[in-house]
């Protein structure tokens, strides 16, 4: 059982809590996740690490209130329990000198790129960050970037925090006119992280991104999270989160993270009516 000691809400539907796992704190790094699940017969899910804390045994975990089981998640309360943590997994994303650096972070997708923009800045790489959302409202973590940042832009969907457009609608102004970029990460909505492979494709310029397709085991032993990249199959929790952006077949993989989405609307639906039985959950 791991305790929450802390929530907080950073933006409508979008939640952070701490929670008590020393073992897993001592061993997070950049770019790793772990699997959780509320109760007995709940659903496990796969969140990334957003920060940890090895001297509190704390993990920082983020998350938007998506389906079912989010929805429950955000429900619980410090001082709750959540039955499951497994981790960390996946593969710590590759830190190195890369000269100046380009993050990208869409909507919750801002909550992963801060540690790895944390520590590229560690690694004595030059910043700049950009960080996007529907609205003023939805905008998480601004501070916290900034002061990993050496620059940091913001957007928003109807113009009111920032530039007014999207992520990559920025990105697209600093790569006309900023050059020697080494790398660019982009971690958020898979059409957002494809828009930004497709940008810096004519440059040349590395680009990695963090997939979170769907995924039931964590060990690479169910498949349920294979992406195709480069030609072959891989493995979202084995073998990534982090992959090429250049060479993921985006079509397959947004075609894939939209198989469930009926039965996901039909478990809410019996969910917030009230018919389920929630006792089998909690």
């Amino acid at each position: 059982m791991f305790r929450i000691i802390k929530k907080k809400i950073l933006a409508p539907s979008i939640k952070l809590i701490n929670v008590f796992a020393p073992e897993i704190a001592a061993r997070a790094q950049p770019g790793q996740f772990i699997i959780l699940r509320i109760g007995e017969r709940g659903e496990r899910i796969p969140l990334t690490i957003a920060d940890s804390e090895q001297k509190s045994g704390t993990l920082t975990l983020i998350f938007r209130e998506v389906g079912r089981t989010t929805v429950q998640l955000g429900k619980l309360n410090e001082g709750d329990y959540i039955l499951d943590v497994v981790g960390p997994l996946g593969k710590q994303f590759e830190i190195d000198e890369f000269g100046r650096v380009i993050c990208v972070g869409g909507g919750v997708g801002v909550a992963p790129i801060y540690p790895v923009a944390r520590a590229l800045k560690r690694a004595g790489n030059e910043v700049i960050s950009v960080i996007g959302a529907r609205s003023r409202d939805y905008l998480i973590l601004v501070e916290e970037m900034k002061a990993v940042s050496d620059q940091l832009f913001t957007a928003t969907d109807d113009g009111s925090a920032g530039q007014q457009g999207c992520a990559p609608d920025v990105l697209k102004k600093i790569l006309e006119k900023e050059a020697g970029i080494g790398l660019v990460v982009a971690m958020g909505p898979l059409v957002m992280m494809k828009a930004v492979a497709e940008l810096t494709r004519p440059y040349q310029i590395k680009t990695v991104v963090s997939l979170n397709p769907i995924m039931v085991d964590g060990t690479g032993m169910c498949g349920a999270c294979r992406v195709t990249v480069g030609g072959e199959t891989r493995f979202a929790c084995v073998d990534g989160p982090a992959f090429d952006g250049h060479l993921v077949d985006w079509p397959v993989v947004i075609q894939r993270a939209r198989m469930f989405r009926a039965e996901e609307k039909k478990a809410m639906e019996i969910y917030c009516t009230g018919s389920d039985c929630l006792c089998q959950i909690r």
